[in-house]
C-alpha cells in the first residue's frame, strides 16, 4: 500500500511543547518537509531562538545550535563561513528578530550571508507572556498595551519583508502565512525555495511566516486563525517582496 502521508524523517518524535492551536508546529513540519525534500538532513545545522521555539533543537533532526535573544543570524553568520558546505538556517520569531536581533537580521542581509532565515511574526510576544512586540498591530490589545497600541506613543509595527527588500544585498525575501490549506502550501515552497537558494550559493534568504498566538490574543484557534486572515494579512501583505534572480532572469528576456 502506497504511503500518502507521514511525518518528515527531519522531524523527531518528541512530543511538542506549544499551546494547542499553535501554527509553529506547521512551520516546522514545513521546515523539516523542504530538509526531506532536498536531502539535506545530514548537512542541515539550525540555529534556534530565545522564543516559544527556544527548544527547537528537540523538534528537528539535524544539528542544532542556541543562540542568545536576537543573535541567531550572527550565530549562523559564524557557523556558515567557518562551515561553507553545511546548511545553515535560523528560526526565529517577531520579538526576537525584529527587536533585540534587528541589528543582526539588517547586517546579515545587507552582507548577502548565504544562511536561511525562517521568521514567524504572530504579533506578540509569546514565551514571555503576550507583550507587546515590534510587529503587533495598531490597537492591538497585549499585556503592556492594555488600551491597545497607540502609535503615536510606541511607533508603527515593522513590516520586515518591507525594510529589507530596501537592501541591495538578500536574494530572496517573501512573506507567507499557515492560517488555511492553500497558504500553506504555498508556504511551503517558499521554504523549500530558500533552502535552494542556499545550496545554490545565491545568498540571503528570508521567509516572514504570517502566525497565529490563540492563548496569548486571547482567542480560540479557530478566531485566531480569522484574525490572521481579517487583521493581520492586510497589514502584513503575503508576497515576494525580493527575488533577484528571478529579475535578473526577467532582465535577460
Amino acid at each position: 500500500m502506497a504511503i500518502v502521508f507521514q511525518k518528515p524523517h527531519a522531524l523527531t518524535d518528541a512530543v511538542l511543547h506549544y499551546c494547542p492551536g499553535c501554527p509553529h508546529g506547521i512551520i516546522h513540519r514545513l521546515v523539516a518537509e523542504a530538509i526531506d525534500n532536498l536531502g539535506i538532513e545530514g548537512e542541515a545545522i539550525g540555529v534556534a531562538p530565545v522564543g516559544c521555539a527556544v527548544m527547537a533543537y528537540d523538534y528537528f533532526a539535524c544539528d542544532m545550535i542556541e543562540a542568545a535573544h536576537g543573535r541567531a543570524p550572527a550565530t549562523a553568520t559564524g557557523i556558515k563561513r567557518c562551515r561553507p558546505d553545511n546548511i545553515v538556517f535560523t528560526y526565529q520569531g517577531d520579538g526576537d528578530l525584529a527587536s533585540i536581533g534587528m541589528a543582526e537580521t539588517v547586517h546579515a542581509a545587507a552582507r548577502n550571508e548565504n544562511i536561511t532565515v525562517i521568521f514567524v511574526n504572530n504579533a506578540i510576544y509569546g514565551m514571555t507572556g503576550g507583550q507587546m512586540a515590534p510587529t503587533s498591530l495598531p490597537g492591538q490589545v497585549t499585556q503592556t498595551s492594555p488600551y491597545g497600541r497607540d502609535v503615536n506613543h510606541c511607533g508603527w509595527p515593522i513590516r520586515v519583508c518591507e525594510l529589507l527588500a530596501t537592501l541591495e544585498g538578500p536574494e530572496y525575501v517573501a512573506r507567507v502565512a499557515v492560517n488555511n490549506v492553500k497558504n500553506v502550501k504555498a508556504a511551503g515552497k517558499a521554504i523549500q525555495k530558500a533552502f535552494q537558494n542556499q545550496i545554490d550559493k545565491k545568498g540571503f534568504s528570508l521567509i516572514e511566516v504570517v502566525s497565529a498566538c490563540p492563548t496569548n490574543w486571547g482567542m480560540t484557534p479557530q478566531k485566531a486563525l480569522e484574525w490572521v486572515e481579517s487583521d493581520m494579512i492586510p497589514y502584513y501583505p503575503l508576497g515576494v517582496y525580493k527575488d533577484r534572480s528571478a529579475a535578473k532572469e526577467g532582465e535577460a528576456k
